[in-house]
């Protein structure tokens, strides 16, 4: 299911698997000492629980290449804790837990596309599109001059994702939001 790769090959964002984990290239250093054999270092990121590790390998090493698939799913709908995407050429559907979406729950808008990762039949990550416009539904009124809080005040948006805003920004407005970060970018 894996091809074989020397750690000389590898870079950020390359998935590789070790001791039956999966794990996400974040950084890489290629090393020549003046004395002994050169190596690489990296910074590893488990995919399943998050967990960062760093990882030194003999240069030329070889290590097994994770074999992800990444396929375009249509997000449907949630059910309690449960989310359902459906990919729009085999019908095929998809759940996911709130547990596995984490903060991304709350950039979720109906029928909107984005990429699941699968590792066999496994789901390992979601990518959604890098913004979405969400619409604020509860925001406390802002005041000509009050700038005492830093200019900023927390809206809640259609979702129920709070992110802080700035005083003139009222019920209602579209608001363009980061779903990497969950930063506020401006009015849609």
């Amino acid at each position: 299911m894996a091809d074989v790769i020397s750690v000389n090959d590898i870079r950020p964002g390359t998935t590789i698997e070790l001791e039956g984990q999966i794990f996400k290239v974040v950084e890489f250093l290629h090393v020549k000492p003046g004395k002994g054999a050169a190596f690489v270092r990296t910074k590893l990121k488990n995919v399943r629980s998050g967990g960062v590790v760093e990882r030194t390998f003999n240069a030329g090493e070889r290590v097994n290449k994770a074999a992800l698939e990444r396929r375009e799913y249509q997000y449907l709908y949630n059910s309690g804790d449960e989310y359902t995407f459906m990919n729009n050429e085999t019908y095929e559907q998809v759940t996911i837990t709130a547990d596995k979406l984490g903060d991304q729950k709350f950039f979720l808008l109906e029928n909107m596309n984005c990429y699941i990762m699968f590792y066999g039949t496994e789901v390992l990550d979601v990518e959604l599109p890098n913004t979405v416009e969400l619409t604020v539904v509860e925001v406390d009124p802002g005041f000509k001059g009050d700038t005492a809080t830093g200019g900023s005040k927390p809206a809640k948006l259609e979702t129920g994702y709070v992110v802080q805003v700035p005083l003139f920004i009222e019920n209602g407005t579209k608001l363009k939001i980061d779903t990497r970060t969950g930063a506020y970018l401006g009015r849609a």
